[in-house]
């Protein structure tokens, strides 16, 4: 058995931000990767501050998935005082697209600079709302 680690999302965000933004650009590849960690880690933290909490339930609970899933499953089960925001976010087709946990499998070549970019900026987005 693995060791238990304390969740602490907030803080998880801001960790892959920092280590994503400190990475050479030659790694902009690996960056890509830490900043959909570190808008995942935002997102759920927003879901917690809204009142939502992990069911359990690993196969339909947003807090254990990842983008584009966690959008699908984030539309069917938003709620609390942050409800509306939640589905924003979920609704934006934009947010993350092309972001894939698979791609810490790959070589690197397939993830587009313009990607990064973009995922640079939601993930930046994100954490400067964890707190509303």
């Amino acid at each position: 058995m693995g060791q238990a680690y304390a969740i602490d999302m907030r803080r998880a965000a801001i960790r892959h931000l920092v280590a994503a933004e400190a990475l050479p650009e030659g790694r902009r590849d690996v960056a890509g990767y830490l900043f959909g960690v570190a808008a995942e880690c935002a997102l759920k933290h927003i879901m917690f501050d809204s009142g939502m909490r992990p069911s359990g339930v690993r196969r339909d609970d947003p807090f254990f998935a990842h983008f584009e899933e966690l959008k699908t499953l984030l539309r069917d089960t938003a709620a609390g005082r942050r409800a509306s925001e939640l589905l924003r976010y979920a609704n934006d087709q934009g947010l993350m697209q092309h972001w894939d946990t698979d791609m810490r499998y790959s070589h690197g070549n397939d993830i587009e600079s313009k990607w990064i970019e973009k995922w640079r900026g939601h993930a930046k987005y994100l954490v400067e709302r964890m707190d509303g």
